[in-house]
């Protein structure tokens, strides 16, 4: 909510807005605190204060807020999971709006030769959903104004602009309305990547990131102006001979002019086109060839992954101060709970004097603390493995480190049978080996479908016998089922299931055999000849084809059997969840982006039979829109707009949509 350096004033000082009455400056203690008489009442608001300043450090958070009583029950509720999770799902829709608002993606497909026309919405239905969103989001920057007080909420320019952006989202909503849904254009449509931005601290540290490095960014992207404008001339120079064949084709085709040769080197600088632009004239003259690799080492080998090296210089900088700045913030709320809680300890004293916080307080209230079962039970274990007497400040931060250690849970003890004959099966069956066994009939299974997938590639579904297919996936299916039985036999239930690796193993197996046992007693046994008509929803090859999806997908048991894969597996998973931030930047990205194309582009791309830029009879240029019919790539709907835009960011054939839209919609 605030800065580092807004943290080092003392917690319950009037900046934060409290009352005048609040404890002296520097001082950390809650018992001149008059919400309540009696010492109970004041004792109830210290620990209270104390949770507040835990879940604080826990979620790294400033403790710049208000800390009466009152102000504490709304915190706690505001950063509750059923809150947030409100909060979130009020951003998800607001920006989900997008698909279903005018013009709606509501189609099966966006070619626009074969796209029919979208159900559009009711003018106020779309308004009267974003307008609770809107709701949700004033409540959201009252209650964080309230919490920090004026005086913070003036100097957060992330929350000035919150009620910037609400404002003027509520003034173009009216608008809206006022024109019966008419109007040109949605600014608010803009603004709402905004809501996505000021719930996620990493992408506003993300965001801060990259604004520090826009200097050195701006050299590089200087260097590179100068490159391509350089470039450009002496291409222009080298390229205007009439004689040549080779020069005028060249000329003709990518250096007519000064904007088509700065759009042909822009293009190269990214590979797009390489080598066509250069064919013309090195099949005359290999010596051309020195000009187009030039400019591409100089641009795409040396000055972009210069650009790239600045940005990751800057970006690991600023992860180091952010985790430094994470790590003072909950050794600041730490402390802050070990001064409240150890006045609690004086407060109880005949010669009061701050010597440490009770365990038993401790306790009281980390069993109120926001946290998961497995971290509590850690510490409350760490306390009490030290022994009896009071805690110092040392001793209480560091129980605090046990939060930033991966809990490793313990299975459920195996299930004991008396019989020895039970007792021999569970340890054969519950043995590694036997999961190795498993992973071998996976792997058995995977062979199969793959020799039938290469025996019929070329036979068409509806001539497929699948006689022999059926019966092994019937088989395998068998086995997948008895193994879930007898692993839940020797691991119990609560054993079995204490696994994730299980877990995915017998959901898929479950459903495996639910669309086996569907498929049989749609289509009867296999047996020669065995490819019937469709009946139900999906046919027999579709019935096929589902279950051999997902037994290819039961495949990735394999992955937790090897060490190595699983390494890299969780490797990858561990990126993903670290890159949510920067997957948050590209969605804000993509969304503005999108806006701005519907708003620019929409309906400049038609069907053939309605242009006469279109091609007619294959007469288009071979690499051209037409040509490679990529009609279904345009700006008339929010998700056709993303996947032209993913199309243009792969940067693989870019230059073919930069060339249509500039003769459809104009230079």
């Amino acid at each position: 909510m605030a800065d580092t350096l807004e943290e080092s004033e003392p917690l319950l000082s009037r900046a934060r807005g409290g009352s005048g009455r609040d404890c002296p400056r520097g001082v950390l203690t809650c018992s001149s605190v008059q919400e309540s008489p009696g010492a109970a009442a004041r004792r109830d608001l210290c620990l209270d204060q104390a949770v507040v300043l835990i879940e604080d450090a826990i979620q790294y958070r400033s403790i710049n807020h208000r800390m009466d009583a009152r102000s504490l029950w709304l915190y706690r509720w505001y950063y509750s999971s059923s809150s947030q999770w409100i909060l979130s799902f009020t951003i998800f829709l607001i920006l989900a709006l997008a698909f279903v608002e005018t013009p709606s993606s509501l189609t099966r497909t966006s070619d626009v030769r074969y796209r029919p026309a979208p159900w559009e919405p009711p003018c106020g239905l779309t308004e009267g959903v974003e307008a609770l969103c809107l709701l949700v989001f004033v409540a959201d920057v009252s209650v964080k104004s309230y919490l920090i007080g004026w005086a913070q909420f003036r100097r957060n320019p992330w929350l000035l602009a919150y009620l910037v952006v609400l404002l003027a989202s509520l003034l173009d909503w009216t608008v809206s309305l006022s024109l019966v849904c008419q109007e040109p254009l949605r600014v608010r449509r803009l603004l709402r990547p905004f809501f996505l931005m000021q719930n996620s601290s990493m992408m506003k540290k993300t965001l801060k990131c990259i604004r520090r490095s826009l200097p050195e960014m701006a050299s590089v992207g200087l260097l590179l102006a100068v490159h391509l404008c350089l470039f450009t001339v002496f291409g222009m120079l080298l390229f205007t001979g009439e004689k040549d064949a080779g020069q005028d084709r060249e000329r003709l085709t990518y250096f007519f002019n000064l904007p088509e040769a700065l759009t042909t080197l822009l293009v190269l600088l990214t590979t797009a086109n390489n080598p066509d632009v250069m064919i013309p004239v090195y099949s005359r003259n290999r010596a051309y060839a020195i000009f187009f690799i030039a400019f591409t080492l100089i641009g795409s080998l040396f000055l972009m992954n210069l650009m790239t090296a600045i940005i990751y210089n800057q970006f690991r900088g600023y992860l180091m101060m952010s985790l430094q700045t994470s790590l003072l913030r909950r050794r600041l709320g730490t402390r802050a709970a070990y001064e409240v809680l150890s006045s609690v300890t004086a407060e109880g004293e005949a010669h009061p004097k701050r010597l440490g916080v009770k365990p038993e307080d401790f306790l009281q209230v980390l069993q109120k603390v926001q946290l998961d079962s497995d971290h509590k039970q850690a510490i409350a274990e760490k306390l009490h493995s030290r022994g009896d007497g009071l805690l110092s400040t040392d001793e209480f931060q560091k129980l605090f480190y046990e939060f930033d250690k991966r809990v490793i849970k313990e299975h459920p003890p195996r299930p004991e049978y008396q019989s020895p004959f039970l007792r021999s099966t569970q340890f054969l069956f519950g043995h590694h080996y036997f999961d190795y066994l498993g992973n071998l009939m996976a792997l058995g299974n995977l062979v199969t479908i793959c020799v039938f997938l290469v025996l019929d590639a070329h036979v068409l579904p509806k001539d497929r016998d699948d006689f022999v297919l059926g019966i092994l996936n019937c088989i395998f299916i068998l086995y997948y089922l008895l193994e879930m039985l007898l692993k839940v036999f020797s691991l119990g239930l609560q054993g079995y299931l204490s696994y994730s690796s299980n877990v995915f193993d017998g959901l898929l197996t479950i459903v495996l055999l639910v669309l086996e046992i569907s498929t049989l007693a749609e289509y009867g046994f296999p047996h020669r000849g065995w490819k019937p008509a469709t009946l139900g929803l999906l046919s027999l090859w579709d019935m096929t084809r589902l279950v051999n999806v997902l037994i290819v997908f039961r495949f990735l048991r394999i992955i937790p059997s090897m060490q190595l894969m699983s390494l890299v597996a969780s490797t990858i998973l561990d990126l993903i969840k670290n890159m949510r931030a920067f997957g948050g930047i590209l969605v804000v990205i993509y969304y503005v982006f999108a806006i701005i194309g519907i708003s620019l582009f929409q309906g400049v791309i038609v069907a053939p039979r309605n242009s006469s830029l279109a091609s007619v009879n294959g007469s288009a240029p071979c690499g051209s829109f037409e040509q490679l019919e990529y009609w279904p790539n345009n700006f008339d709907d929010f998700a056709a707009a993303l996947v032209t835009l993913w199309d243009v960011m792969i940067v693989n054939n870019w230059q073919v949509f930069l060339d249509a839209f500039r003769r459809y919609a104009g230079p």
